[in-house]
């Protein structure tokens, strides 16, 4: 089943700065022949008065789903939120937590990604060909855990606080991070090619590596010597000390906290 959502343009709607919570936008609920709503400020109204849908095909399992997403859904939230299969290609940029606890599928975004990407995920795959914004890969505010499985790739820069309270999966970042990535990291492995800044603080476990500089490094980490990892030189750090941690930090530079 091929779906198609041509979301209109959004100087048309009657407040074109609400943002669209769409969490039923998922491949599952097309499975399960579920009217598709959303919520536009304190209104639920039917997908199709937003957008245009085209559906062909049918589908006998969730993986046999595949939605394109095209026009502006720069503020179009919770897409793939929960999905267990199928895949979700979108066209241009997202709105915040796009893949909030998804368990299986992919998501491939062609433009950038708001807030939250792949909040709390499981399982599944999501590829952002654009930046992100704070909180790629994290846990909610107030949560103990962040994301458990899965894989998150992100082929520019991201936000603050990346894969904070990370507790699995992997996360590749090719660009840089903001401030406090990987914080309360429990688990997973995270790369980062690019620059970072104070990383890994209150580190539990899981393995971090920086490809670029680590400024403002966090002072209580202990420095175990270096290491040779794909043809390269790493610093090996072990921490966080501050939190009885056994995580392994390795970072190809980096500058203390002054």
């Amino acid at each position: 089943m091929n779906v198609t959502i041509t979301f209109r343009n959004r100087r048309n709607r009657r407040n074109p700065f609400i943002p669209i919570e769409a969490e039923m936008i998922t491949p599952d609920a097309f499975f399960n022949n579920k009217e598709i709503c959303v919520g536009e400020g304190n209104r639920t109204v039917h997908l199709n008065e937003l957008a245009d849908v085209g559906i062909e095909g049918t589908a006998s399992s969730v993986d046999e789903i595949e939605i394109l997403i095209r026009g502006d859904a720069s503020l179009v939230k919770r897409v793939g939120e929960y999905m267990t299969g199928g895949t979700i290609t979108i066209e241009g940029s997202i709105g915040m937590h796009c893949g909030n606890f998804m368990s299986g599928g992919r998501i491939e975004i062609l433009g950038s990604a708001d807030g939250w990407l792949g909040r709390e995920m499981q399982g599944g795959e999501i590829l952002c060909h654009g930046d992100c914004g704070d909180y790629c890969a994290s846990g909610y505010r107030g949560g103990r855990r962040g994301m458990r499985g899965g894989s998150v790739e992100v082929i520019g820069s991201v936000g603050d606080f990346a894969c904070e309270h990370i507790a699995g999966g992997d996360v590749l970042i090719h660009g840089n991070t903001g401030d406090f990535a990987c914080a309360e990291m429990k688990g997973g492995t995270v790369t980062i090619l690019g620059d970072t800044s104070r990383v890994c603080a209150n580190m539990s476990n899981g393995t971090c590596y920086v490809y670029g500089c680590a400024a403002e490094m966090i002072p209580t980490f202990e420095k175990r010597g270096t290491i040779n990892h794909e043809g390269l030189l790493f610093h090996h750090f072990r921490g966080d000390v501050a939190n009885r941690g056994n995580g392994d930090l390795y970072t190809a530079r980096f500058t203390y906290l002054q």
